[in-house]
């Protein structure tokens, strides 16, 4: 691809300096191609968070809000535990403003898909979210060390069902149906963590498998 005349006589007289030239020239050319992939990349995005800055404010009814389901989460065990309790009293604060699962959702595609003058609301749903799971993990984790797997496992589904992505919920999800020799519920969380929209659904997956091996 390279190889000019010259460099062929090059080449043949003086191998290892005609090969050092023939890697440079490839070199050159390949930081070249990846510059301009970049800046083409750049323009792409550029034009498309200019028109996304530009989306005029849509209705928010459609979203798929996400609702605590208090009535079959273990809401009455250890509640005088100072630690279980605060897990109850960040649940019923997150109760009180909208829960939407964003994971994998750019913030240029939010404003594409809702309006720029929602960014900021989308952004705390979503935040909103991220504490959800989090709680969740912590308070089933909790449960779990105190021996109260079949709780455990309540909290730890609820938090699958929103599609969380903590790789954490999952692999104490599984431990707990391997415990109690549930290996088909183990093969029903794979779908569903091939579906999350996060690199971590490989991981997950993977992890799933080799728990229900």
């Amino acid at each position: 691809m390279f190889f000019t005349l010259f460099e062929r006589i090059l080449y043949m007289k003086f191998p290892f300096f005609a090969s050092f030239i023939v890697f440079c020239l490839w070199l050159l050319y390949e930081i070249k191609k990846s510059r301009n992939a970049q800046e083409k990349s750049n323009e792409m995005f550029w034009q498309r968070e200019a028109e996304a800055n530009s989306t005029r404010r849509k209705p928010l009814d459609n979203l798929d809000y996400i609702q605590i389901p208090f009535e079959s989460l273990p809401m009455e065990l250890l509640k005088d535990d100072p630690a279980i309790a605060e897990y109850h009293d960040a649940l019923h604060q997150l109760s009180k403003s909208p829960i939407v699962n964003f994971t994998g959702i750019s913030n240029t595609d939010l404003k594409l898909m809702y309006g720029a003058p929602n960014i900021t609301l989308l952004s705390r749903y979503d935040q909103s979210y991220t504490f959800l799971v989090r709680t969740l993990q912590n308070w089933a984790q909790a449960l779990f060390e105190k021996g109260y797997i079949d709780e455990a496992s309540q909290v730890l589904e609820f938090a699958v069902e929103t599609h969380t992505d903590i790789t954490a919920t999952y692999k104490l999800l599984s431990t707990i149906y391997r415990q109690k020799g549930q290996p088909e519920k183990i093969a029903s969380l794979i779908p569903i963590a091939e579906s999350l929209n996060t690199s971590l659904s490989g991981h997950i997956v993977a992890i799933l498998k080799e728990s229900e091996a």
